[in-house]
């Protein structure tokens, strides 16, 4: 029953909310969502991204922005000027997607995460215009987007990483309000999971089926 309300809440799930519609005590309900949350993780490890690709980072954490109304109060930090916990994506155009919480945002960092989690090869990379991006040139085709300037031109865009980050902290502002360090990758691994499988009208057996490693007719049939 917790696998089913995690899978059908789009914005999450709360270890106190699942307290109430079970009737656990909230330490199990934690204990329960985050064994759940750890199987997605171990769902998302293996998947190589190809075709267009978008990536991009964002940053969870703190308090949503609000309106600058002196002219001498000084602006909020935003994006990679903050100290929120800083995670990186890279999207497959009508495909799956891969997120991971990284310490720092270097050049190697993004090199190793676009490395691993796409086919080089039979790819096309489209980013922002961050400098830490441009060391694809050479490696594969890479499309820039400058967003001071404009979102979209042509086929060249990253609104489809820039939604699942919608999505993303969706579930951080309306239903968890706090990530820990240590935890932020499996909330973010349940939010790729879900993303994934947003197609599947059998996500539940799915699931039972990848973590029991039995074929589907077994499970039905016990």
């Amino acid at each position: 029953m917790a696998l089913a309300l995690i899978l059908n809440a789009k914005k999450g799930i709360s270890s106190y909310q699942l307290e109430r519609d079970l009737d656990l005590n909230q330490r199990t309900a934690w204990f329960l969502l985050t064994r759940i949350r750890s199987e997605m993780a171990d769902k998302t490890n293996s998947i190589l991204l190809k075709g267009i690709i978008e990536a991009d980072e964002t940053y969870i954490g703190g308090k949503p922005r609000k309106e600058n109304k002196k002219e001498d109060r000084e602006p909020a930090p935003r994006g990679r000027d903050t100290s929120e916990t800083t995670v990186i994506g890279a999207v497959e155009r009508c495909g799956e997607v891969v997120a991971q919480v990284v310490e720092n945002l270097t050049g190697q960092t993004i090199l190793d995460f676009i490395r691993k989690v796409t086919n080089i090869r039979e790819s096309e990379l489209m980013t922002d215009e961050y400098h830490g991006y441009r060391q694809f040139a050479s490696m594969m085709k890479h499309e820039v987007i400058n967003h001071q300037m404009q979102y979209v031109e042509g086929d060249k865009h990253t609104n489809t990483i820039e939604g699942f980050w919608s999505l993303l902290k969706k579930a951080w502002y309306g239903t968890h309000h706090h990530y820990t360090t240590e935890y932020t990758p499996l909330y973010v691994a349940e939010r790729c999971y879900i993303y994934n499988n947003r197609h599947l009208d059998t996500t539940f057996w799915k699931f039972i089926n990848g973590s029991m490693n039995l074929p589907q007719r077994r499970v039905l049939n016990e």
